[in-house]
């Protein structure tokens, strides 16, 4: 145990922490009062004593919970507000009595059940109703101090946000695990049974989501004043199951019990009109994100749709219910489903319905803050104040939207309204794919949103004024340019072009990635803006991920192994520190104590697989494992082709020569979107090519094909820490960034991937010996693509994979051959076919790696130890410096500065 003194005010106290991976236990005494010169900061801490890891955590809520901690008092001095801080001056406490009886008051008093007798279900409601207290305690407190001290604020817009759980995430940052894990094991429950009872959040759907989720994070933990702002859909994007290995798509309910951690804000509505006449309200819910080590918490608003009139009384009088409920029904639909399927006319409308629903309200939100904060303020004030940034093209209509507000609502002339908006919108870009820039209809805007529509033009008939000025009469160039494409009835808004005619800074993210956005996705961009002077519009800052969540939170062992090897728990706050585990690339303790961890998170997933999947995994075999959305570009097929390949190696080895290869298990998870016909068929074909194999007596102790059902934040925190090694194949030059792969790495894994988004900064990080790199690279994609159109000759092995597909090996043939005709005859698009060679070929170094043990340990632990750079608490930095010039503003620490 390590000593930790924590000074405050007029008192200290004595604490003995261990973040993760080992028991914690803490005191509650209070000791003698400190000097009063001291100011707590953390380069103040001081860390004394003892042989274990040392603990730096400056705030905890288990300190707040002293009786001589008051909160903030109030701004007025009248007897009422004077009145009401003296009953509510302290924060709630956090000791094991209180927390039992907070429970225990949740489960009477909020939920109305039994005290004496609740159940698993119950009990997680109660629990998180009692974090919740704790929470809001300090959203109240962060809000009002940003209220006082007016500071440039950052809103970000995202139409995904892939949450996960909270209880965890919650208890940890609040550094309130331990005493509610004590506290309910005396009431006779377990805080990780509890966890479980938790629906994800189904705000999102992949990687964009999951991203905003850890941005979410770390500006709160930046103390950044920050907030994000997307939609409460009552349902996620699909509950995923199977039928005979077919995908099936089944309503995501996560709402069914309610959700404990959202702060229903019925005093905060927005109207919304569509097609002219008909307005929606937008109601606001609000939830809570504490940052990690800091008494600052966010919040993500989420809009709700409802209706303007609830009930048409007159035509329900007169028994036409249907009519009368109509308005009712359709505000409803807006909020309803995350992506509906826009394969339909319907399905479009509602897409941008929900775009321009939930931009309008974040829009409408924004200005009043700005206003309310300082009476009689200036528009032209607005820029210093406010940066919005537009996480992808969904959000980017909140530039016209902006425009409207400010001309139509609060009567400014153009030339002032434009001025305000260039200088406030941010637009990070996130594909490189063609079809993935979004365009809509013009005929459908003009339906749905007469007045942004003409906006839009007008912007667009401005800019290509501006344009000529450049070029002059050339009209390939404005063509090019224009955010209007096409004519008649073709016509469409390029979304993403009015992005950045609106937005001051365009970002990718990775460094291939923004180099690519600006040679290829938008030269002509790039060269306007270069002939106007500007040579600074388009920037790269590359992704990363909380490591809070995905090691402190997911990986308890690694995260103790890692704790005790750098004898401090600093590391969560500053993954730079990783780069001190390099030191321990032959210590035999440590390599040991990382194999152990690994072996650990390996049986879990294998409890888990069996009751999921019912297939029984060898924890012995290589876990190699590809979790992420199912598209043709990120190659699903190529590692499906090549577990075949393996298979039929391995039919073909005597039964000695198979005791010499590599034991393996294959995991892939992930969704294909509902109207996704192809990537569909992808799962289809894993799924067969599983069933068969994995029932093969010659080989399933050898080689295993298991698909995850489902994959989500939840199973991901289960699946990524098991990695052997992870795959990330998507062709050069098509993935943006990427984020799992640094998950993988981070939990103790090796890649194998080509040179494509952050792949390419990974292995500059952790050097090349320690990643597996295969295939063509960004320049050899032209050519590639050309010979593959031409019909270069297939590798004889996958052509003899193929031709097990179609001889019936694995179920009818017929079934997919969707997928064999997406890479015969010239369409080999992703270059699954140029670069199956390859990648057979480093999977084969993969084998001879692996079977030396420690080896294998020494390359993940110095692959580990690269991974610094990846934390989202870096990205979100330079954010903050390179595009919302947000400075930090952290709360007064009320152990000092008490009213």
């Amino acid at each position: 145990f390590t000593l930790v003194v924590l000074p405050h005010e007029s008192t200290m106290r004595v604490s003995f922490h261990l973040l993760v991976g080992v028991v914690l236990t803490a005191s509650s005494a209070w000791a003698a009062p400190l000097p009063a010169s001291v100011t707590l900061k953390r380069s103040n801490l001081s860390l004394r004593g003892g042989q274990g890891p040392q603990l730096t955590r400056s705030a905890s809520q288990q300190d707040m919970s002293n009786p001589n901690v008051k909160r903030p008092g109030p701004a007025g001095e009248d007897a009422v507000s004077k009145k009401i801080w003296s009953l509510s001056s302290s924060y709630k406490p956090a000791d094991k009595t209180s927390i039992q009886k907070s429970v225990v008051h949740h489960a009477e008093h909020t939920l109305a059940t039994d005290r004496y007798n609740f159940d698993q279900g119950t009990a997680y409601q109660a629990v998180a109703y009692s974090v919740r207290d704790y929470l809001v305690e300090s959203l109240r407190d962060t809000k009002a101090h940003y209220v006082k001290e007016d500071p440039k604020r950052v809103y970000y817009l995202s139409l995904e946000f892939l949450m996960g759980r909270s209880l965890l995430n919650s208890l940890m940052n609040l550094d309130l695990q331990a005493p509610y894990k004590e506290a309910l094991q005396e009431i006779g429950y377990k805080l990780e049974d509890l966890v479980e009872e938790e629906k994800d959040a189904a705000l999102g759907n992949g990687g964009l989501g999951r991203l905003a989720a850890c941005f979410l994070d770390s500006m709160a933990t930046l103390n950044l004043p920050a907030w994000g702002y997307g939609i409460r859909y009552e349902h996620g994007m699909f509950e995923q199951r199977f039928k005979d290995g077919n995908q099936v798509e089944y309503p995501d309910t996560w709402l069914t019990k309610g959700n404990p951690w959202e702060i229903q804000r019925i005093d905060i509505k927005y109207p919304v009109v569509f097609y002219g006449c008909e307005t929606v309200m937008a109601m606001a819910y609000d939830v809570p994100i504490p940052g990690y080590d800091t008494i600052n918490t966010n919040s993500l608003r989420l809009w709700s749709a409802m209706p303007d009139t609830e009930i048409d009384l007159t035509k329900f009088n007169e028994g036409d219910y249907g009519t009368a409920l109509a308005a009712r029904q359709r505000a409803l639909e807006i909020t309803q489903v995350l992506y509906p399927n826009d394969n339909n006319y319907a399905g479009k409308e509602l897409r941008l319905k929900q775009q321009y629903f939930f931009v309008s309200a974040s829009l409408q939100d924004m200005i009043n803050n700005f206003m309310s904060a300082k009476p009689g303020r200036q528009w032209e004030e607005l820029p210093d104040k406010v940066a919005m940034q537009l996480n992808d093209t969904h959000p980017s209509i909140a530039v016209a939207e902006l425009m409207r507000l400010l001309m139509d609502t609060y009567q400014l002339g153009w030339s002032l309204a434009w001025g305000i908006v260039v200088k406030v919108f941010a637009y990070t870009n996130h594909t490189v794919l063609p079809e993935a820039l979004e365009k809509w209809s013009v005929s459908l805007m003009q339906s749905l949103l007469p007045r942004v529509s003409e906006i839009i033009f007008e912007i667009n008939r401005r800019w290509l004024l501006e344009v000529r000025e450049v070029y002059g009469e050339n009209g390939e160039m404005s063509a090019k340019l224009s955010i209007v494409e096409g004519e008649g009835e073709h016509q469409m808004f390029r979304m993403a072009h009015l992005a950045i005619v609106g937005s001051f800074k365009v970002n990718g993210v990775a460094a291939i990635h923004a180099e690519i956005v600006k040679s290829d996705v938008f030269p002509q961009f790039v060269d306007y803006y270069k002939r106007k002077g500007v040579t600074d519009k388009f920037i790269g800052i590359t992704n990363g991920v909380t490591c809070r969540r995905w090691m402190a939170q997911c990986n308890p062992s690694l995260s103790a192994v890692i704790t005790k090897a750098l004898g401090s728990d600093k590391w969560v706050r500053n993954l730079d520190l990783l780069e001190g585990l390099r030191k321990f690339e032959n210590d035999d303790t440590v390599l040991k104590e990382m194999s152990d961890s690994k072996m650990e998170n390996k049986k879990r997933l294998a409890a888990y697989v069996k009751l999921h999947c019912d297939v029984d995994v060898d924890c012995n075999t290589m876990f190699d494992i590809q979790v992420k959305r199912i598209h043709e570009y990120k190659r699903q097929l190529l590692n499906v082709l090549h577990v075949i390949h393996r298979y039929h190696t391995l039919k073909a080895m005597t039964p000695a020569e198979r005791e010499k290869m590599v034991k393996r298990t294959v995991f892939i998870g992930g969704k294909a979107a509902a109207g996704y016909y192809v990537a569909k068929k992808i799962i289809s074909l894993a799924n067969a090519v599983g069933r068969t194999i994995n029932s093969d007596p010659d080989t399933k102790d050898f080689l295993k094909l298991v698909y995850i059902p489902n994959y989500k934040v939840g199973n991901a925190q289960v699946i990524i820490p098991a990695n052997d090694i992870s795959e990330h194949i998507s062709t050069a030059g098509t993935e943006a960034s990427g984020t799992s792969n640094m998950k993988f790495v981070m939990n103790g894994g090796l890649i194998i991937g080509t040179d494509d988004g952050a792949n390419i900064e990974i292995k500059e990080c952790v050097k090349e010996e320690n990643i597996f790199i295969f295939g063509a690279k960004c320049p050899d994609i032209p050519e590639a693509t050309r010979r593959m159109k031409e019909g270069a000759a297939w590798d004889g092995r996958l052509v003899n994979v193929v031709n097990m597909i179609r001889s019936g090996k694995f179920g009818n043939p017929l079934d997919f051959e969707p997928v064999l005709n997406s890479i015969e005859n010239g369409k080999d698009r992703y270059l699954v076919a140029h670069d199956f060679s390859s990648y057979l070929e480093c999977q084969d170094r993969v084998d001879k790696e692996y079977k030396s043990p420690k080896t294998w340990n020494q390359k993940c632990l110095m692959a580990l130890s690269g991974m610094g750079f990846f934390s989202t608490d870096r990205t979100i930095e330079e954010y903050a410096q390179k595009i919302w010039n947000c400075k930090p503003c952290p709360r007064p620490d009320p152990r000092i500065a008490t009213k």
